[in-house]
């Protein structure tokens, strides 16, 4: 059974380099707090909507699963031994990146989670939320960094930027960047989600959903072909433990290049083919009901 390890906070331990320890669950302060806490206020929140509304109690229990899937994935993937292992394999480092932006993150948003986790909060807090989120200035930012294009742009810097090799190594070296790229990444792909998401109440450009998530999955397979075409490892300090797979450090690289490519692209692919559907079947239903009919 892997062992428990109760990392300090922000401790360099759970990066990356030799000496690191063998493969185990991480239980560092900087993870685990913050998850814990997210599933406690969404279960209170949940739990008074409950009470409040018989009515929309099928819709409640449906979008907690879907809130239980993606935050059972966030935790497997951040407190498993994926993330140790991805302290020494660059190929499950790349694994623990793709749950957290391509399965965590839609899973999250697809949840609709911000009903349940404002009415976690007491009273008065819960009245400041409502006014701030409906302010001018609050609701102008968040619409600008959930507009598609802006969406799409932001996560994709997120995701080049820190597989550029300097700071890359950089994360590998300090713990603060570490938590950082993680959360980077986790939290840009959720405005991306989130921007491209169909959600009740509002208008929504299922076009130019399909033509963001088709242009995400061109560069981020892009960026997976580089790294498997390249003729030297990018990243030599996160191969240091590719012989637990029994690869070469090249043959770790090529794998992430893979994972990055293929499983993600297929991900990003559906995706847009099930909102291509939506799409259809939306413009079929308002040309049924727009058609003349028989005198």
């Amino acid at each position: 059974m892997p062992a428990i390890r109760p990392d300090p906070f922000f401790s360099t331990s759970i990066c990356y380099g030799a000496g690191a320890p063998d493969p185990g669950w991480t239980l560092a302060f900087p993870i685990t707090l913050p998850l814990v806490a997210l599933a406690l206020i969404y279960a209170v929140g949940a739990r008074r909507l409950w009470n409040r509304s018989a009515r929309g109690r099928p819709r409640l229990i449906r979008r907690a699963l879907v809130f239980t899937a993606g935050w059972s994935v966030l935790t497997g993937a951040l407190v498993s031994p994926i993330h140790a292992l991805g302290e020494q394999v660059f190929a499950a480092h790349m694994i623990e990146h793709e749950l957290l932006m391509a399965v965590a993150a839609p899973l999250l948003v697809a949840s609709a989670p911000a009903a349940a986790l404002i009415w976690a909060l007491p009273a008065p807090l819960r009245r400041a939320a409502g006014r701030l989120t409906h302010g001018g200035a609050p609701k102008a930012v968040w619409a600008f960094l959930t507009s598609p294009l802006n969406a799409t742009i932001i996560h994709g810097i997120a995701i080049w930027a820190w597989h550029i090799p300097v700071l890359f190594e950089a994360a590998l070296e300090r713990g603060v960047l570490h938590y950082a790229q993680h959360a980077s990444f986790l939290g840009t792909a959720l405005l991306f989600w989130w921007g491209l998401m169909p959600r009740a109440g509002t208008r929504h450009s299922y076009g130019s959903a399909v033509l963001h998530l088709f242009v995400t999955s061109l560069h981020t397979g892009l960026l997976g072909v580089l790294l498997l075409l390249s003729p030297r490892p990018w990243y030599l300090e996160n191969a240091a433990g590719a012989g637990l797979w029994r690869l070469t450090p090249i043959e770790d690289q090529q794998l992430a290049g893979l994972v990055m490519w293929v499983p993600a692209g297929l991900i990003y692919g559906g995706a847009a083919l099930l909102l291509a559907g939506l799409w259809i079947r939306k413009n079929g239903s308002r040309e049924v009901v727009n058609a003349p009919r028989p005198v």
